[in-house]
């Protein structure tokens, strides 16, 4: 028996209740189908599943019914007509790229991005004749100057990790689409419940969903959400016949996050908006980048694209490389690590882990200084995370 939340209910319901796929034994918890294949009542049942006439499960590595499941809330709180997920979220950054593009075709970037997709883009389509331009995402005549007759998809990520930079979506899908392009945005910080890709102009939106969807440090995960006709153009084969898909477990991991996102995301974004007001005050200090603080560059762009700022701050202490370590080597509560989203409180150095490949060029070109930090901030008591950040700021102009 199947229940599905209507898609007038609020995004909190639907993160509950959308859906659900319940079996004979009517549980409330979502079910795990922890199985590679299926079996079919007869030859004529399988013939007909193979040749998509009938709509049951095949092969786990095509869909699954958790994992179904779990694509059906995610299309719901996105606003999309179809969902796929993926074994990681650059499993689905990859898939959304190379799902659409051939020999010949060309991709519009900025240059300020995640390192992995940054290799993705740069190194990894050119080996299949793909070529890319990069630009300064926040200059809309830079997007209009790179735009070429064989473009076929612009990228972005906003805001940028980690300079949380604000990227003008509906300007670029403008853009995009009068070249004839799609546009597919990361909007992994902001999550579904900040900032809506798609009512911007978006026609692909990507996750990854270890991040603020897990928010617990447990499993990796990606999301690809399309329209139905995106879905089945450009992503449906190539994932069945590539195999980036999500276990059931991990899936069911998901699916218990989903119900306490909003919940969680609150309480980290309002940690992170006392945080930040408190390292902007800082002598040791030199800048803050939080999308909804009136000092930030495009401090008003994020507030007509998003609800709010989130919950990750980046911020460049005095003292270069030196003064971050000092900081982050004084910590106690908040843990040094390149994840976020995370219900603890984690540090990265992006100079040196995230972004360390790119190298200082390129690194000194998007913003990324070496005292810059990127602070994911989670569900501690926020007089204890103000402590253990005085504490680092006091290290790091020692």
């Amino acid at each position: 028996m199947t229940t599905q939340a209507p898609k007038t209910f609020r995004p909190a319901t639907n993160l509950v209740h959308g859906g659900q796929l319940r079996s004979q034994f009517g549980e409330t918890s979502e079910a795990l189908y922890l199985t590679q294949g299926f079996v079919y009542p007869t030859m004529e049942t399988a013939e007909a599943r193979f040749k998509g006439e009938d709509k049951g499960f095949i092969y786990s590595r095509f869909s699954n019914p958790t994992v179904a499941m779990f694509e059906k809330r995610m299309a719901m709180i996105e606003g999309a007509e179809a969902a796929r997920a993926t074994a990681s979220g650059m499993a689905a950054v990859t898939a959304s790229l190379l799902g659409q593009l051939k020999a010949g075709d060309h991709v519009v970037a900025p240059r300020a991005m995640f390192g992995s997709c940054l290799y993705v883009i740069e190194e990894l389509l050119p080996r299949f004749g793909v070529a890319s331009t990069l630009v300064d995402g926040s200059n809309l005549d830079e997007w209009r100057a790179a735009m070429r007759p064989e473009t076929k998809v612009a990228f972005l990520e906003s805001p940028t990790n980690p300079q949380l930079g604000i990227i003008d979506i509906a300007g670029v899908a403008e853009i995009a689409h009068r070249a004839g392009a799609s546009l597919v945005v990361d909007n992994v910080f902001a999550t579904p419940l900040l900032q809506r890709p798609f009512e911007l102009g978006a026609d692909c939106v990507v996750y990854s969903t270890t991040k603020h969807v897990d928010g617990q440090g447990r499993c990796l995960g990606g999301c690809i959400l399309a329209s139905e006709e995106f879905i089945q153009t450009h992503i449906h084969n190539f994932l069945r016949q590539t195999g980036p898909a999500m276990s059931p477990f991990n899936a069911w991991v998901m699916l218990k996050g989903l119900e306490t996102l909003p919940v969680r995301l609150a309480q980290q974004q309002a940690n992170a908006v006392r945080i930040a007001d408190f390292l902007a005050a800082h002598r040791n200090v030199e800048r803050v980048l939080y999308p909804t603080r009136e000092d930030h560059p495009q401090h008003a762009l994020a507030m007509r694209q998003m609800s709010g700022g989130g919950n990750v701050i980046a911020f460049d202490v005095r003292g270069g490389k030196e003064g971050a370590f000092r900081f982050g080597n004084a910590l106690s509560i908040v843990k040094i690590s390149n994840n976020l989203g995370d219900a603890k409180s984690l540090l990265t150095h992006p100079a040196t882990t995230t972004h360390q490949r790119i190298g200082p060029d390129a690194r000194a070109a998007s913003g990324i200084g070496e005292g810059m930090l990127r602070l994911s901030c989670g569900l501690e008591d926020v007089e204890d995370l103000l402590e253990d950040v005085a504490a680092g700021l006091a290290a790091a102009g020692a």
